[in-house]
């Protein structure tokens, strides 16, 4: 099931956006967003990082959204650079991190989820 814990979720549409996005504002958890790109290299070298980092975080909610696939959420997310990643709680945007730099995403994953990194 694709909504396991410790699992990056692929979003492919805004319904799908909404379904899985309502379930993790309901649960209180740190979301982060992956806007992503399939042409991007710098989102190609992050992609698994993120993924070894949702397995040690199951208490925070990992999504990926193809820039290209859902653009309705690019753009009502203002994402101008790839990777962006969006850090959502309680529904509400609390920071972004533009770029591949895995410490700054570790450290922000930290500051907003709570706990350290398994």
């Amino acid at each position: 099931m694709a909504s396991e814990e410790g699992q990056v979720i692929g979003i492919h549409s805004v319904d799908e956006w909404k379904h899985h996005f309502d379930k993790g504002v309901e649960s209180g958890k740190l979301i982060v967003v992956d806007f992503t790109a399939s042409w991007c290299g710098p989102c190609r070298f992050i992609s698994p990082i993120l993924a070894d980092i949702a397995k040690k975080t199951p208490h925070v909610i990992f999504f990926k959204v193809d820039i290209d696939e859902v653009q309705a959420l690019t753009g009502e997310y203002r994402v101008e650079a790839m990777p962006t990643f969006v850090f959502i709680k309680e529904g509400k945007e609390v920071d972004r991190l533009v770029g591949a730099v895995k410490d700054d995403l570790h450290a922000k994953i930290i500051q907003h989820g709570g706990a350290r990194l398994a």
